[in-house]
């Protein structure tokens, strides 16, 4: 099992910053990713970004591609995302999750595999990050 604490969340103003972490104990997976996914008001949950366990390849959606930035300290077992220039339809609960393996072998393909938050395995319980214009 993995548990995943999210924090960092809040209130602010469009064009602020904000920094989300979230902390994982439990098992860890070098084969995996751990990631961010969002879910704003009626909407679905939508894939943000996501870091490998091991190694430096990053994923972002297309909509915070230049603006948020993914991290991850392996000493504290904790990753983050730095969000910056933020609208308001950043607007959401935002989740950390993780991901034990990833099937796809292309770069491409597992982008494309990791949009899909049916395919994750674990979750955190989210925080709420609200921008206002």
């Amino acid at each position: 099992q993995v548990q995943l604490v999210e924090s960092g969340g809040g209130s602010v103003q469009a064009g602020g910053s904000l920094r989300l972490s979230c902390a994982a104990s439990g098992r860890t997976f070098s084969g995996g990713v751990l990631g961010w996914f969002r879910q704003g008001p009626g909407k679905e949950r939508e894939f943000v970004s996501a870091i490998r366990w091991s190694g430096d390849n990053t994923y972002y959606s297309d909509s915070v591609k230049g603006r948020f930035t993914i991290s991850r300290d392996n000493a504290k077992n904790t990753i983050y995302l730095q969000m910056n220039s933020l609208k308001p339809e950043d607007t959401a609960v935002y989740y950390c999750a993780t991901k034990a393996t990833v099937r796809s072998r292309l770069e491409s393909q597992v982008a494309e595999e990791l949009t899909h938050p049916q395919l994750w395995d674990f979750w955190g319980q989210g925080t709420q990050v609200t921008v206002s214009s």
